[in-house]
């Protein structure tokens, strides 16, 4: 089966537009996203999903409208810099890369196969606009600390924000690297945490509970922010804020749904990384084309 899904570039927010404008350009780019990551999935015949639905809201509000982030200015030591610690969901990556104009549309069609750019987990010498290599869980925390600490050396007003999921909150170095942020005063540091209480095979509840994960980071020395991962508004807000509080790295916990918002995959185990078949394909875009 192949899915033929066009993605135009969305590009970022236009200058001076209402907040009413910005949420309604990030949620329609969220929804053309979405509809292009569940094309690639399905073409590709692997992918993940669920945990890549999670996020989307997410990257589409940091790479169409609150990132300083362009085509124009990767090389800029002075850009806001995006990691994605969650490395399996390398497809919503660059599906949104293309919406925002930093990668070809055309390209995506390429994801996962021989010889391409687009990997399973991204790659930062492949593809422009990828901060850091990621996949092994745990690793996007500690490099984005140590970039937030340059930028502290450097004198450099860029932001680090980085996206992890909520289980690979169970590695032990993001602990350590959550602590050293705190150590060093990294308030220009911004961990946005993935909650969908789900990951392979089962809760994040059953496998290692990470309860209170609010007060968990709070005392570790961060600066927490609760805020519906869905909600472009609030997203809006909480991007907007930070640094909240001078000297401590803010700690968003992302509330999200795996697989938001297909009916059938919402807060679903089993879609962490199963593939749709072609019934399930055809009414996820239906889902989709009524959100417009």
């Amino acid at each position: 089966m192949t899915v033929n899904v066009d993605l135009p570039v969305v590009g970022r927010t236009a200058p001076g537009a209402s907040r009413a404008e910005v949420i309604a350009h990030i949620a329609e780019g969220a929804r053309l996203i979405r509809m292009k990551d569940l094309a690639n999935v399905v073409n590709a015949g692997q992918g993940h999903i669920g945990g890549e639905f999670s996020i989307i809201d997410v990257l589409a509000t940091l790479y169409l409208h609150e990132a300083n982030i362009t085509a124009d200015n990767l090389d800029d030591p002075d850009r806001d810099r995006v990691i994605l610690s969650k490395g399996h969901a390398a497809n919503a990556l660059y599906t949104t890369f293309a919406a925002a104009g930093l990668l070809e549309a055309a390209e995506l069609d390429t994801f996962v196969q021989p010889g391409s750019r687009l990997n399973g987990h991204p790659a930062r010498t492949k593809v422009p606009g990828v901060e850091a290599n990621t996949g092994p869980l745990g690793h996007g925390l500690p490099i984005a600390v140590g970039d937030a600490l340059a930028a502290k050396i450097d004198g450099s007003p860029r932001r680090v924000f980085v996206l992890t999921g909520d289980g690979e909150l169970q590695e032990g170095s993001n602990w350590e690297a959550l602590m050293a942020a705190a150590q060093f005063k990294l308030d220009n540091l911004i961990v946005v945490a993935d909650r969908n209480h789900l990951q392979q095979g089962a809760t994040t509840e059953d496998t290692n509970d990470l309860s209170p994960l609010d007060g968990k980071a709070r005392a570790f020395g961060a600066h927490v922010v609760d805020v519906d991962a869905h909600d472009h508004g609030a997203l809006l807000d909480a991007f907007g804020a930070a640094p909240v509080e001078p000297g401590r790295p803010t700690f968003i916990v992302a509330h999200s749904h795996k697989g938001h918002p297909i009916s059938f995959m919402s807060d679903s185990v089993p879609w962490h990384h199963k593939l749709p078949d072609e019934a399930q394909t055809a009414r996820a875009l239906t889902e989709l084309e009524a959100l417009k």
